[in-house]
């Protein structure tokens, strides 16, 4: 795990992912999204992922990685970029279930926030196995604290009463 003041600008981690037809499935029902291009139920045949559940599991790696877990970190939302009419992301091609996201994470920006609290800003690019650009999403914001909770702390978050 990377402290606060580890991170520089430019630093770049990576994942690989890929989404299921049952974990495409849940996120659907979770999410409560209708749509009936999502829909299709043929048997055998890859599903197209929407675009707010290619975003939801690129969001959930780059918490899962070694780099960034640990953290006391939060998702505070996300920039436009004045290059693209300040949006912040865009689906290039499609993705379809069970297909191979390569995940790459840059630090564009560090700011500190507070004594307590500083601000990464975090750019995603999804491309798929053949290295084709599949979403790029830039200035993701995130408060973390400078100073994690050192292995102690953290462990007796989970201590119990042995008394019981």
């Amino acid at each position: 795990m990377k402290k606060f003041s580890d991170f520089k600008i430019g630093d770049s981690f990576f994942s690989t992912c890929s989404i299921s037809d049952k974990e495409l499935e849940e996120y659907l029902n979770f999410s409560r999204v209708r749509n009936a291009f999502l829909e299709d139920k043929q048997k055998g045949v890859q599903k197209l992922v929407s675009g707010r559940a290619v975003l939801s599991r690129m969001e959930g790696e780059f918490s899962r990685l070694s780099q960034i877990y640990g953290n006391d970190i939060i998702f505070l939302g996300t920039d436009g970029d004045s290059e693209w009419g300040n949006r912040n992301t865009r689906f290039v091609k499609p993705l379809y279930t069970d297909q191979v996201l390569k995940l790459k994470f840059s630090i564009s920006e560090k700011k500190d926030i507070d004594e307590e609290f500083g601000k990464i800003v975090v750019d995603y690019e999804g491309t798929n196995q053949d290295g084709e650009i599949i979403v790029l999403s830039k200035k993701n914001i995130y408060r973390i604290k400078k100073e994690p909770k050192n292995s102690l702390e953290f462990l007796s978050l989970f201590a119990f009463d042995s008394n019981l």
